[in-house]
C-alpha cells in the first residue's frame, strides 16, 4: 500500500487485500479490494481497546453499524443498531475494527452493488486476505494515526 499526503510525501506499507484480489469491476460482495485512489473519509476507534492519540476518530459502541443491503437507502453508510437490513457490526469481537479508517470507495456518489464498507482495518493474525477491505497491523496502524497527514490518499492499482 502507498500512502501519499497532501505534501507529496509518500509512505510504502505491508498490507492484506481482498480474498479475490484487486478489481477494477469491483461489485458488491465479491470479495475483491478496488483499483482507485481512496482518501480517508473518516474513521471510528475503540477507545477502550486503542490508546494511541493522533487523528480523531469517533468511538465505537455496540449500536454501531454499516449497511452494506445494495437496495435499501442508507447502503454504504453508517447505521445505528439494531438494523434490520444487512450490515457490518462495527462493534467487533475480534477487534479488527477497533482502529478503522472509512475509505470513499462509492460514497458520493453511492451506486447499487458497486460495493460498502471498504475500510482501512487491522488484520488478523497470520496471513489472512480480507473481504475487500485493505488491512494493516497494529503497528502499522499506530504508525499511520499517529504520523498520516489530514489529508491522505491510498492507491490500488491493479
Amino acid at each position: 500500500m502507498l500512502l501519499t499526503g497532501s505534501d507529496g510525501n509518500r509512505q510504502a506499507l505491508r498490507c492484506r487485500i481482498g480474498r479475490s484480489g484487486i478489481s477494477v469491476f469491483k461489485r458488491e460482495g465479491d470479495g475483491a479490494t478496488p483499483a482507485a485512489t481512496l482518501a480517508v473519509a473518516g474513521g471510528y476507534m475503540r477507545r477502550e481497546a486503542w490508546p494511541v492519540r493522533g487523528r480523531t476518530l469517533a468511538g465505537i459502541t455496540p449500536s454501531n453499524g454499516w449497511c452494506d443491503a445494495p437496495g435499501h437507502p442508507c447502503y454504504n453508510r453508517p447505521v445505528k443498531l439494531p438494523f434490520a437490513a444487512s450490515h457490518e457490526d462495527m462493534f467487533r469481537s475480534d477487534g479488527l475494527y477497533d482502529a478503522c479508517l472509512v475509505l470513499d470507495w462509492n460514497l458520493a456518489p453511492r451506486r447499487r452493488h458497486r460495493g460498502s464498507a471498504i475500510f482501512l482495518h487491522l488484520a488478523r493474525e497470520g496471513d489472512y486476505p480480507t473481504e475487500g477491505c485493505i488491512a494493516v497491523s497494529r503497528r502499522q496502524m499506530d504508525f499511520m494515526l499517529r504520523r498520516m497527514p489530514a489529508k491522505v490518499v491510498i492507491r490500488v492499482i491493479a
